[in-house]
């Protein structure tokens, strides 16, 4: 495991902007009474207030945040400090305009504004930042208080000035070496495009080339080095004064104009913002997507993490705003905890009074009263999560692993075939995933660039179009040293500069999958095929969009097509490889199958479930265990329903102390039990 970061506390609390209230000294009094209340222990300072803490170039105001800063500390509320480079001063960006942006989408230098409109390559940009974040350091670093950096906010985009072209093309040269080997990794041939000198190269921008997609690959690339590089400077700059705070940034989940697992190495722990549309879908579906999510934030660094940023009811930014149900603030907080956030915290504490986010929720709305439904809640979960700090040296620990890689699904997303209609990757990592969370089940969500695959007992690895970092060869070692893996169409197409496997599909794991994938059938919308399984029964279940047609060379069919041209060939195969077992799903399956056959995985390989017994629909336990293998679970009823629930053993229940081998549930309820 890496080394974890321990705090003092699960940590309550949220974002939280005294700089926007500094005209109003009784509000900011009144906070600090408010956030007692709400049971708040920690709060994140300072993010969007670079204007306030440097009002013009070199005259820095941080008595204010001193003041701040002090004051909650006095009253026992920790600070989460903010790097503020997310969101820089009006006069810094008219006086450098280098530093703005150019966009990839009009070639146009943008205009001052907005956030996130700084362009991490330029020099100028990054010694501002790196003036700021030391002045902020020395007055505050060593500050009783403060507990964690918080970088920057939410890092994201791209620029395409000529400042980033040439650092773009320094890159490439760095890594290919030659403009031949870049000729050939790119297949730049293709169109006569092939380039003659590194000074040809553009970004794939408004007007430029998007036929390569080795190019678009690598510019993806490109941009995540250039942004963790930046995020580097940053923790040079606060690590120069105080090498002993940790530090953290807030990403995104899902989000992939990043690849967040090259930040892992470089940051203490992993924070991410969370903020699921509860109640506008089925909200078991919903409550699965945010367990997927925090899943791959989990996996960055295979470690606690903390939930930086929620709602405690609603936002204004999607296309709805829609409040949370009496019960939900409860079970959503407590989900980030059972999939391993040590904290709740929040987006924001209280409303601002004008601009974008005046009507995005908050703990204090514009009434400013404590007795408020919202409020009501958050103070709820700030006094469990007081209760629960027992169980803070508990983490997750799995034994199964889905495979969610970014460069994967740059890869796929832009292969031009075989379905363009959308080729589904994300759909299918979330499918797998929730076969296994389904089953009270956790999993870890890996890239290829892990470098630890023996702790699991089954690995999913759904469409790996793209074999990199050597993790074919991983997953050899994983199968010939007793593990479970499950392979699918689609996989082992292209190497890591997407350039197509000659001598047959999948790549070099044809020996291991025991078969070779002939062709791929995409099927029209709405259109089905069925795999068949051999065997007593005969299951039969439908399958849809992509349909490889393989032949089995040593593996083992289980199942096989019932219909088109390609009926009786195989649909689902298993060959024997060393002391493991790999499997090979033919055909996108619909859920039933997934859970069939995820279930049957994790008998056979012995994978441990949070709870043995029959889980109604819309129950879902999750658990953390300390280093004995003690297990502390967390049983959620994400229905708005009552729900019965009968144990196939005896736990105790947390808050009471009460034995009990039966749970009923009520709509939104989560009970935490010991075993």
């Amino acid at each position: 495991m890496n080394k974890r970061t321990v705090f003092p506390a699960f940590l309550h609390g949220g974002d939280y902007n005294p700089d926007q209230w500094l005209n109003y000294p009784e509000i900011l009094k009144k906070d600090v009474e408010l956030m007692k209340e709400a049971h708040v222990n920690c709060v994140s300072l300072g993010i969007f207030a670079w204007a306030k803490l440097e009002p013009s170039e070199g005259n820095y105001q941080l008595d204010w945040m001193a003041e701040i800063i002090d004051r909650l500390y006095e009253n026992g509320i920790y600070t989460i400090l903010a790097t503020p480079s997310g969101a820089k001063p009006m006069w810094m960006s008219e006086k450098y305009p280098e530093i703005r942006r150019v966009s990839g989408a009009t070639g146009h230098r943008e205009l001052s504004g907005n956030r996130h409109n700084h362009c991490y390559t330029s020099p100028v940009y990054r010694e501002k930042v790196r003036q700021i974040n030391t002045v902020l350091a020395e007055r505050f670093s060593r500050h009783p208080g403060v507990i964690l950096w918080h970088l920057s906010n939410e890092y994201g985009g791209e620029c395409h000035c000529e400042l980033c072209q040439q650092a773009f093309r320094d890159w490439l040269r760095e890594k290919y070496g030659t403009i031949e080997a870049l000729n050939h990794a790119w297949w730049a041939d293709f169109w006569s495009h092939t380039y003659s000198d590194f000074s040809q190269i553009t970004s794939p921008m408004v007007g430029g080339e998007h036929s390569i997609h080795g190019l678009t690959l690598d510019w993806k690339r490109f941009v995540t080095h250039q942004t963790v590089d930046f995020m580097r400077a940053e923790i040079d700059a606060v690590r120069a004064v105080n090498p002993d705070l940790p530090v953290t940034t807030n990403m995104m989940g899902w989000y992939d104009g990043l690849n967040y697992y090259k930040f892992g190495p470089y940051v203490d722990i992993v924070s991410w913002d969370n903020y699921p549309r509860w109640h506008t879908a089925n909200n078991v579906d919903i409550a699965a997507d945010a367990a997927a999510a925090h899943d791959i934030m989990r996996s960055v660094k295979r470690a606690p993490w903390l939930l930086m940023e929620s709602t405690p009811s609603m936002t204004n930014w999607q296309p709805t705003s829609t409040l949370k149900r009496p019960g939900m603030h409860m079970t959503s907080s407590l989900q980030a905890v059972a999939h391993g956030s040590d904290s709740v915290q929040y987006f924001q504490w209280r409303k601002g009074r004008g601009s974008f986010e005046k009507f995005h929720g908050a703990v204090v709305d514009h009434y400013g009263g404590s007795d408020t439904r919202v409020f009501r809640d958050v103070a709820a979960v700030g006094s469990r999560l007081e209760e629960m700090k027992p169980l803070l040296e508990t983490e997750v620990r799995p034994q199964v692993a889905v495979v969610y890689d970014v460069e994967n699904r740059w890869a796929l997303e832009d292969s031009a075939g075989p379905r363009r209609a959308g080729i589904g990757y994300t759909d299918d990592v979330h499918a797998w995933h929730r076969a296994f969370w389904e089953q009270g089940i956790p999993v870890d969500m890996i890239d290829m660039e892990c470098d630890d695959l023996s702790r699991y007992k089954v690995i999913a690895a759904p469409m790996l179009y793209m074999y990199r970092a050597g993790f074919e060869k991983k997953l050899r070692e994983f199968v010939e040293n007793g593990g479970i893996l499950v392979g699918t169409y689609n996989t082992g197409i292209v190497n890591d500069t997407d350039l197509c496997y000659l001598g047959g599909w999948p790549g070099e794991t044809m020996d291991l999958f025991g078969l070779w994938n002939e062709e791929i059938d995409s099927l029209p919308e709405g259109a089905t095929n069925a795999m068949v399984c051999r065997g007593e029964g005969h299951r039969r279940y439908t399958v849809r969009d992509l349909c490889a047609i393989v032949h089995a060379k040593g593996a083992e069919v289980l199942a096989e097509y019932d219909d088109d041209f390609y009926k009786g060939t195989p649909a689902l195969t298993v060959n024997r490889y060393g002391q493991g077992k790999a499997y090979y799903v033919a055909a996108r399956a619909e859920a039933d199958f997934l859970r069939d056959f995820c279930t049957k995985l994790a008998d056979d390989a012995g994978v441990v479930r949070a709870l043995n017994t029959a889980l109604p629909y819309g129950v879902v336990p999750m658990m953390r265990t300390d280093e004995t293998g003690k297990a502390v679970v967390f049983v959620q009823n994400f229905t708005g329903e009552t729900k019965p629930l009968m144990l196939n053993e005896t736990c105790t229940v947390f808050e009471t102390g009460e034995k009990t081998d039966a749970l009923t549930l009520a709509p939104y309820e989560t009970v935490i039990l010991l075993k």
